[in-house]
């Protein structure tokens, strides 16, 4: 299958491009620079110049492949709103293109969008209607004869080369020079290694129904307290506890996430495509140290 990557030079879709090549795919990266594109040929993909701003770039990648993987997201929470409307129209176009055709667009979602009814956030759960990321509506395509799949990443993907939430962490920890929880941390926060995560995009991709959410969820709920301690430890700084009053202070547009409790599971997603995580949970992966290593590098630079 020739599958069109968005993102394919990112922390996930760069293990989605090995992922796939792996499985015998070839990939067509889409990529914003030239240093993305080199990246991308020594990988061992096709380069497909252009952005997420760059519509008429995505219909033509969609239209020249098999499938689509949609990862690519503009990170700017101090502006999300727009970041959410240009991920929304890249969805449209990509869908626009593969309507009728039977050929998968596997659209990213998070666990933190869903309303959970239950203990834990499960595939059935829909997204809060309030939420300005608007990738679940792809599951509403499928009437106008789109395949589209929609796979949930919990707010955890951790491995070599992370920069999401935990180095965000680790950094104000270092600043601060205490590593931090709120409340009493008991919070949960469930994760995903990015290469069991990859894993699950090619199965959703190779196998995935359409209408279907799937969730890359390995672990299910971390305590904030614990991340929180595991920073401690590793940085030999105090752990220390934060009100809610004190969060935004402390942790600064990170106190919103750090104060939500949503454990997912991901029960469905391994019965209906096989899918199996394999790789080092959060905890270890954090207590393996190379988290410290690249933020003592990056902080010297």
């Amino acid at each position: 299958m020739r599958v069109f990557l968005t993102g394919a030079t990112g922390f996930i879709g760069s293990a989605i491009v090995r992922e796939l090549i792996d499985a015998g795919h070839q990939v067509l990266g889409l990529a914003r620079s030239d240093a993305g594109a080199r990246s991308l040929t020594a990988a061992g993909a096709q380069v497909h110049r252009g952005s997420l701003e760059d519509l008429e770039s995505l219909r033509s990648g969609a239209a020249a492949a098999d499938g689509v993987i949609h990862t690519a997201f503009i990170h700017d929470f101090n502006n999300y709103g727009p970041a959410a409307e240009a991920d929304r129209r890249a969805i449209e176009t990509l869908g626009a293109e593969l309507a009728g055709s039977k050929r998968p667009l596997v659209v990213t979602s998070g666990t933190l969008l869903l309303q959970r009814r239950g203990p834990l956030v499960i595939e059935e759960d829909q997204a809060k209607s309030d939420f300005p990321r608007k990738s679940e509506d792809a599951l509403a395509m499928v009437a106008k004869g789109v395949h589209s799949i929609v796979l949930r990443l919990p707010p955890s993907v951790h491995g070599d080369g992370d920069h999401g939430f935990v180095p965000a962490l680790i950094n104000i920890a270092r600043q601060k020079g205490a590593s931090a929880y709120i409340g009493d941390g008991l919070n949960h926060w469930p994760a995903v290694h990015r290469l069991d995560a990859a894993h699950l995009y090619r199965l959703a991709l190779e196998k995935g129904s359409a209408g279907a959410c799937y969730h890359a969820i390995a672990d299910e709920g971390v305590p904030i307290r614990d991340i929180a301690e595991v920073i401690g430890r590793q940085l030999s700084l105090p752990v220390v506890a934060k009100s809610p009053e004190e969060a935004a202070g402390h942790f600064g547009w990170m106190a919103h996430f750090l104060a939500i409790d949503s454990p997912a599971s991901s029960v469905q997603t391994p019965k209906q495509l096989g899918w199996k995580p394999t790789h080092a949970s959060l905890i270890a992966d954090l207590d393996g140290g190379s988290y410290f290593e690249v933020v003592k590098e990056g902080s010297a630079a």
